[in-house]
């Protein structure tokens, strides 16, 4: 794929921080197993990521503005452009020592995401979408997965934990989906999630409790790779309510159906 200057500049910014968090992900295993000392290690590792692409990205485009997991808000000069960053998107799996986590970078312009980025270091995989541009991993162009039977498709969610209040209504989820599908994955890592519909991987996904950072580059990429994406609620900001669901378009309808038959 022939990216944007914007886009090469994000591809080189998740590079770097990937680097840098592999360096780290091979020191977890040493790490005492104690919330307290491991979950340090991971915040200076995240934090670490999210300054290493705060200097990539700003250093070429400084009046754009920020938003990102680890740090405050920036409005920028350029008040139509924002760049939307998580530096490690699956942080329990990071912590445990299991290689699926990413770096995720967005750029939004007037509103919208326009470019996007969603790097899985430990695999090597990077998956890239530009606005009108198509999706693409490893200069592999993506399509959603043609499946459009429910009993055929494997989708992905994210279980709530630690006493969040969604998780009555994700087991009521899974109660109504199990048991027409091939299957529903949990795997921790949001951004993963949306890259592996765009990839054809997962048929479809849902989630509640979310963040931009969280979501922002994997829409551009499921939508870019032919993928229907809305609010779980309808009418609501997609980017801001904080819960999605996504498919390919032959299934979305009957597995939307499946979901919000509350």
């Amino acid at each position: 794929m022939q990216g944007s200057a914007n886009l090469n500049v994000m591809i080189k910014a998740a590079r770097k921080a990937g680097r840098s968090l592999i360096k780290d992900f091979q020191e977890v295993e040493n790490l005492q197993v104690s919330s307290k000392g491991a979950g340090d290690f991971v915040s200076r590792a995240d934090i670490a990521a999210e300054q290493i692409i705060r200097e990539e990205l700003m250093s070429t485009r400084p009046n754009y503005g920020w938003l990102a997991e680890e740090s405050d808000p920036v409005e920028g000069k350029d008040p139509t452009r924002r760049w939307i960053v998580d530096p490690l998107d699956g942080t329990t799996n990071f912590l445990h020592g299991m290689p699926h986590w990413a770096v995720s970078i967005a750029l939004e312009f007037k509103g919208e995401i326009v470019s996007a980025v969603v790097y899985d270091a430990a695999k090597d995989e990077m998956f890239v979408a530009e606005k009108g541009q198509g999706a693409w991993m490893n200069e592999r162009r993506m399509r959603v997965s043609g499946r459009s039977k429910m009993i055929e498709c494997v989708f992905a969610t994210g279980l709530p934990f630690g006493g969040r209040p969604d998780l009555p209504a994700t087991l009521q989820d899974l109660a109504r989906l199990l048991p027409a599908t091939a299957g529903v994955r949990r795997w921790g890592a949001a951004a993963l999630d949306l890259a592996y519909v765009a990839a054809g991987r997962y048929d479809g996904y849902w989630e509640r409790g979310l963040h931009a950072w969280d979501i922002a580059a994997g829409l551009l990429l499921v939508q870019e790779a032919g993928g229907f994406t809305e609010p779980l609620v309808p009418g609501e900001n997609l980017i801001d309510s904080g819960a999605l669901i996504t498919a390919n378009t032959e299934i979305f309808e009957k597995f939307s159906g499946v979901i919000r038959d509350s």
